[in-house]
């Protein structure tokens, strides 16, 4: 089962079938994650084929991990799939 950990805490958890892999990305389901452990972000990033980005920081025991987890509030129809699905980078572990 994919899980995303940071900080000895696991911050998302979902059987591989509810889970979405897009460029070797795991992108969770909106309701995989644990909420308290996400804080809104103002960044956002675009990409050409998937669309606008938005992120969250990543908090755990007091610590924040800036822009570490993103997501796809509005896709392009390509990337319908990853609507609201959460992924993650900057030192966040995905196991498969």
């Amino acid at each position: 089962m994919p899980k995303a950990t940071w900080k000895g805490a696991v911050i998302a958890e979902a059987p591989q079938e509810r889970v979405q892999m897009v460029e070797g990305n795991v992108y969770f389901p909106p309701d995989a994650v644990s909420r308290e452990h996400f804080r809104d972000s103002a960044t956002q990033t675009v990409c050409p084929w998937k669309g606008t980005a938005s992120y969250y920081d990543v908090v755990v025991d007091g610590e924040t991990n800036r822009d570490a987890a993103w997501y796809y509030p509005e896709p392009k129809d390509p990337a319908a799939n990853i609507r609201d699905h959460v992924a993650f980078w900057k030192g966040v572990q995905v196991e498969q």
